[in-house]
């Protein structure tokens, strides 16, 4: 099953954000399918739409492998579901 996702990423910019990230969704075999990113004022933004095919990584444990990444790198790393993002942030 393959399971549409929002990746956001906050926090003081430095080397090897982007590297740190995407090496994690290779890994896992995530799919980048679209990516934004800005810096503003040495605070870094990203924001990815991935696909995770969960028949060869589960869900949750993307989210781990991140949260790990996270803890390491001093980043705000949130992965959600693209159904429960769309309807969270519903006007």
């Amino acid at each position: 099953m393959k399971t549409r996702a929002v990746l956001s990423v906050l926090g003081q910019d430095r080397v090897g954000i982007v590297a740190a990230i995407s090496a994690v969704l290779a890994e896992t075999g995530t799919n980048i399918e679209d990516i934004s990113q800005t810096i503003i004022s040495g605070i870094f933004s990203m924001t990815m739409l991935v696909t995770v095919d969960e028949e060869a990584y589960p869900f949750e444990d993307v989210q781990a492998r991140l949260a790990q990444v996270a803890e390491a790198i001093g980043m705000q790393i949130t992965l959600q579901r693209e159904d429960v993002f769309r309807f969270m942030h519903r006007v």
